[in-house]
């Protein structure tokens, strides 16, 4: 009769990470955004030829929430934030919020935290209603200020 083989140790658990590799996520995405906002500080939106012109423009008039986006990413790479907020405020708060919850990002994994993403639904719908509501209102006669 042949013996049984005795069961297979687990796998030895994998050694934690380096404070090095921790912070290859975050500080590749802040690499990612920074090359982003370099080509489009370079390259000047205002001119054209250089960038695609928005489809809902080009065949309705019609300003879509991220019309403008270019220009402001533009004046925030060259320091002119009055600029940024001209072209598209909603972009703006946008970078903001992203340069915001980056950074936590970066504080949790430098302290060897896992981070938690846990969204509310109700934050999901707010978004939405402040982008709907910002598209709307940059249309309208009395919303001209929002326009690029």
């Amino acid at each position: 009769m042949d013996a049984m083989p005795a069961p297979a140790a687990p796998p030895p658990a994998p050694a934690p990470a380096t404070r090095a590799r921790r912070l290859l996520a975050p500080l590749g995405t802040l690499a990612g955004v920074v090359a982003a906002f370099t080509y489009v500080g370079l390259v000047d939106p205002n001119e054209s030829g250089h960038y695609p012109v928005c489809p809902l423009l080009s065949m309705t008039g019609l300003y879509c929430p991220g019309c403008g986006g270019l220009r402001s990413a533009h004046a925030v790479a060259h320091g002119d934030i009055a600029g940024a907020l001209g072209s598209n405020a909603l972009a703006v708060a946008g970078y903001a919020i992203f340069a915001a919850v980056w950074l936590i990002w970066l504080i949790l994994v430098a302290r060897g935290t896992r981070p938690r993403v846990s969204v509310p639904p109700f934050t999901g719908w707010a978004v939405g209603a402040v982008v709907v509501v910002f598209t709307v209102v940059r249309n309208l006669p009395f919303g001209s200020s929002l326009a690029p």
